[in-house]
């Protein structure tokens, strides 16, 4: 099936446009970029460099991909972004090209949706199935677990890292690491308890065992550093591949360790995606 491309679109000599793939008016797309099949730009969509946009991807009205990062140290390096299939990416967002501060590619799984105006800045590394939601901010060098979702408003400090289908209330700030599977939120992100219903929907686990995860975190709170509580907690759930999980992720603290404990009557259960 060949590729469609209104006439009003500019498309740089070099790209390379996959069979399917449907460029709507106004567009500008670069001489580096590579379409996969099926990849829909609906209009005046603009793609900067670099950029690799996997099958299916959609991208909406006034997106752009790929232009120069906001760091005072890019002088032009090649650097890119890429973007996995079938994710979408809506009206306005704006995903900037990787940096030499890191391995030079800002990265997004399939099956993702960064919704209207959300951005993601220079080298974030968000895996398959993540939802951001409108106006969310992502610092550089952030990095996001797959089925994760970030809700809208939410800003997290750059080096974050945030564990698989974790969930990130909106409005949030967010300048500690967050844990998988956990529930952060406030202006000041805390851990409010755990993602439940993404645990019982995607993973199939029973109330118990969730209870059980709940309270293998509940110990490594308030057992003292929890980079530091990691280490010695596993025996304490063995066979346990969630509390592993959660415990593996603990003891690299990185540049920020882990948002701290929510005060009683902040665990409400909760998590509304999964």
């Amino acid at each position: 099936m060949p590729a469609f491309i209104h006439p009003s679109a500019h498309v740089a000599a070099g790209a390379e446009i996959g069979a399917g793939c449907r460029i709507g008016p106004g567009c500008v797309v670069s001489a580096e970029a590579v379409l996969e099949p099926g990849v829909e730009l609906m209009a005046h969509v603009v793609l900067d460099g670099r950029v690799r946009l996997g099958a299916g991807a959609k991208i909406f009205p006034f997106a752009t991909i790929g232009l120069a990062p906001q760091d005072l140290k890019y002088k032009g390096e090649p650097t890119g972004v890429s973007i996995g299939a079938r994710t979408q990416v809506r009206e306005h967002a704006t995903i900037h090209r990787g940096s030499t501060g890191g391995d030079g590619m800002t990265r997004i799984g399939a099956d993702g949706l960064v919704m209207c105006v959300a951005h993601v800045g220079h080298d974030c590394q968000i895996g398959d199935g993540v939802i951001l939601v409108n106006n969310v901010m992502l610092a550089g060098h952030v990095t996001i677990g797959d089925f994760a979702v970030v809700q809208g408003g939410a800003a997290i400090q750059q080096f974050v890292r945030i564990g698989r289908m974790a969930m990130i209330a909106g409005m949030s700030g967010v300048e500690r690491n967050v844990l998988p599977y956990g529930r952060v939120k406030g202006f000041r992100a805390k851990h409010a308890g755990l993602n439940t219903i993404a645990m019982r929907r995607r993973l199939g686990l029973s109330k118990d065992q969730v209870v059980t995860v709940a309270h293998a975190v509940h110990d490594l709170y308030r057992g003292g550093r929890p980079d530091e509580v990691a280490g010695t907690l596993a025996a304490s759930y063995p066979d346990n591949p969630i509390v592993a999980e959660i415990l593996a992720f603990a003891r690299n603290r990185g540049r920020h360790g882990l948002v701290p404990f929510g005060r009683a009557g902040e665990e409400e259960e909760g998590g509304e995606a999964a």
